[in-house]
């Protein structure tokens, strides 16, 4: 950093193509004259997004767009509209939309795999920067692009090393994750005061680095914790999912597949969440991606948020202890009231926005009832999902009675052996990488303020409201 700081003795133009040249790797890059890698279309998308934005704040700045009551401040500010975040939008009655698209339309339109049927994540992630679905060989291109960049610092590969095996794996995330900071693309240019204009351009090569070195770490920590500690090397002819499957040691098309659909899945989920929110807040004080990201990673571990899947596991095989495999639907449903009449919620059931099945569960049963309809824990959450709801319902004390993302995500990963629940928030990291690096990419390029939302105590609330 030393080295960095008489760097603003040169022109701005010629420092920022010093950095450029010094931190993107030309062999990184595997444009054609046919195929448009995704840094040169979002380069085309930014000023007509930002000319969009301008308008839009020109026509509607002073436009309310809602209410704040005083139980939405003390309520989570469930509610509450108060973000930007242009990937996703969660309606009550649909479900996801990414950039307008429901998950199984993503499903039908985005390039597969050859021999697969599930959506490649890359994909995913060039139809949340652009807005556009890819062509296959656009992302091949970005595959390729991933795997040239996966390689991780002997740095971090010692500090994982070195992790006892009793540490939680998403602390040992979180703590790689903050120690790739070191190679942040955007605080060296930061620091070396490359003008703002160019802030997404840093922001999109860090974003693209952390989420092609994801599965290499995401695979240390399981082989050092769970197995053998050794890692094999990246494949550059397989996708994302495929090589993070192997690197895990998964030889299996099946696996691989639900690696693919499950990466794409969990991805994206509007701003509010606390992993997408803790990104964008952190990302918002001009923080690096790979800082922002730890934030949100230290927000998806609380059990709240991305320990939900492990939770609706644990109670499920609780339930298969207590009335068998082989259980009535009589039995199932006796199990469900003693599960609310002891001051318990059923896991994976309900949604601070959803009122209908949540359709990431829904692809999910799909994949289940293709590819394992007759293993038996499968068939314990099917008759859940018909019996649920109803109780539910007669309970009376849930908005919404139908099943979520986690009720289905955990018995699929059982199936397959893959049996370490301590690491399933891991893999949710991995896939909600592609959705908040795609926030920080626009925020960056949009130019959005550090956020700064106003606050209240008790006492104020009581005297400015007694008046009224």
């Amino acid at each position: 950093m030393a080295s960095l700081r008489v760097m603003p003795k040169l022109s701005s133009g010629i420092l920022s193509r010093q950095l450029l040249n010094s931190s993107i790797n030309a062999s990184r890059f595997y444009s054609t004259a046919k195929t448009q890698t995704l840094k040169e279309r979002l380069k085309e998308l930014i000023p007509e997004r930002q000319a969009e934005v301008k308008e839009v704040r020109a026509k509607f700045g002073s436009k309310v767009m809602g209410e704040t009551t005083v139980d939405m401040m003390y309520g989570g500010m469930r509610g509450v509209k108060g973000l930007i975040w242009e990937g996703s939008v969660l309606d009550a009655e649909e479900g996801i939309r990414f950039r307008g698209y429901t998950i199984p339309e993503c499903q039908k339109l985005l390039p597969k795999a050859e021999g697969g049927e599930e959506p490649l994540p890359e994909g995913l992630f060039w139809l949340l920067v652009t807005g556009e679905v890819p062509t296959a060989e656009q992302v091949k291109c970005l595959s390729a692009d991933w795997a040239a960049r996966s390689a991780i610092p002997s740095y971090v590969e010692d500090l994982l090393d070195r992790c006892p095996n009793t540490l939680h794996p998403m602390s040992q995330f979180s703590l790689a994750v903050t120690a790739l900071q070191h190679e942040s693309a955007f605080a060296k240019a930061y620091q070396s005061g490359v003008p703002k204009a160019q802030y997404w351009d840093y922001t999109f090569e860090d974003a693209n680095d952390l989420i092609a070195k994801l599965p290499i770490i995401a695979a240390r920590i399981y082989r050092n914790v769970f197995k053998d500690g050794k890692v094999p090397e990246i494949d550059r002819n397989l996708d994302w999912s495929a090589n993070f499957a192997r690197l895990l040691g998964y030889d299996n098309q099946k696996f691989t597949e639900l690696m693919r659909l499950y990466l794409t899945i969990h991805s994206d989920h509007e701003g509010g969440n606390v992993s997408a929110h803790a990104t964008h807040l952190v990302g918002s004080a001009l923080s690096d991606p790979y800082l922002s990201f730890a934030a949100g990673m230290n927000g998806l571990a609380g059990p709240l948020h991305g320990l939900a899947n492990q939770e609706v596991l644990r109670w499920i095989m609780k339930m298969r202890e207590q009335v068998g495999a082989e259980a009535t639907d009589e039995e199932i449903k006796e199990f469900l009231w003693r599960t609310l009449k002891g001051g318990q919620v059923v896991p994976g059931y309900g949604h601070a926005v959803l009122r209908k099945t949540d359709p990431r569960y829904t692809c999910q049963r799909e994949f289940a009832l293709k590819h394992l309809p007759t293993d038996p824990m499968f068939k314990l959450v099917s008759q859940v999902y018909n019996i649920a709801p109803g109780v539910l319902t007669e309970h009376g004390k849930t908005k919404n009675p139908w099943p979520n993302v986690d009720a289905h995500s955990g018995v699929l990963l059982q199936h397959f052996g893959f049996v370490e629940q301590d690491f399933y928030t891991v893999l949710f990291g991995v896939s909600r990488a592609l959705g908040v690096m795609n926030g920080l990419i626009w925020d960056r390029a949009l130019g959005l303020p550090i956020e700064r939302p106003k606050s209240f105590s008790t006492a104020h609330i009581k005297k400015m409201l007694s008046k009224q």
